[in-house]
């Protein structure tokens, strides 16, 4: 990749100036599209769901939807590709989770709850979040139906006919699983379904591509066989 070219203080600063307006402009689309996803219509949860975990807790247990929430209004999950039959978690959704601990604390204090949930059975979540260094909230759904109503774990014969439903269309998909976030809201012992992104949508979770993105050679995947080809789990790259 070449390297921006060299040029004054002055023509640097009005390059950065043109920038900036383009970048406010870019913050208020942001704040309309915030705005017309909170205003989203929401449909209840009829369904029962049953969780198990956390994985780290010494006594995990049986939870039910509602039960995620603990004490607050709000719940996000993101579904972390876990297939019941892997030994170690997606490396991209690992790539997202390295980053979900310290903004639960945070979460907490805006009456929001934050849950990783996967379809992997409990005590191989557990070994890997242990090994990952995680302490975020991770639950199994293995005994549920909670990720193919939710669009992130497919069907064999829906796969092998390539019409998996994803990102709100009928497509072929590489995996048995796929990643997402879903935002759930409570008033009582209600359950409502607000929100649910995937694949792109899920970009703005990832703090490393935030960071990249400031740089001049950004995320540089454009010569990769797929964008996240470079991505490791964070025990796996060379060392230095």
């Amino acid at each position: 990749m070449d390297q921006p070219k060299v040029v004054s203080h002055e023509e640097w600063t009005r390059a950065r100036v043109e920038l900036l307006a383009k970048e406010k402009e870019l913050d208020r689309q942001r704040d309309a599209l915030s705005a017309a996803r909170r205003a989203l219509p929401m449909e209840k949860v009829e369904k029962s769901y049953a969780f198990e975990g956390p994985a780290l807790s010494d006594a995990p247990k049986k939870q039910s939807l509602l039960e995620l929430f603990g004490k607050h209004k709000q719940l996000i999950v993101y579904h972390f590709m876990f297939d019941p039959s892997w030994q170690e978690g997606c490396k991209s959704c690992s790539f997202l989770a390295d980053s979900f601990d310290v903004p639960s604390v945070h979460l907490a204090a805006r009456d929001t709850s934050f849950v990783v949930i996967s379809r992997a059975k409990l005590p191989v979540l557990a070994a890997f979040e242990k090994r990952m260094g995680w302490s975020f909230p991770w639950y199994s759904s293995f005994d549920s139906d909670f990720n193919l109503d939710y669009h992130v774990t497919f069907r064999p014969e829906d796969k092998a006919a390539g019409k998996t439903e994803y990102n709100y269309k009928l497509q072929s998909f590489p995996s048995a699983e796929a990643p997402g976030a879903s935002v759930f809201l409570r008033d009582g012992s209600d359950v409502f379904h607000t929100y649910s992104t995937y694949s792109r949508g899920l970009d703005h979770l990832i703090n490393t591509y935030n960071f990249l993105d400031l740089t001049p050679f950004g995320r540089n995947e454009a010569e990769l066989s797929y964008g996240m080809a470079w991505v490791r789990h964070h025990d796996k790259y060379e060392k230095g």
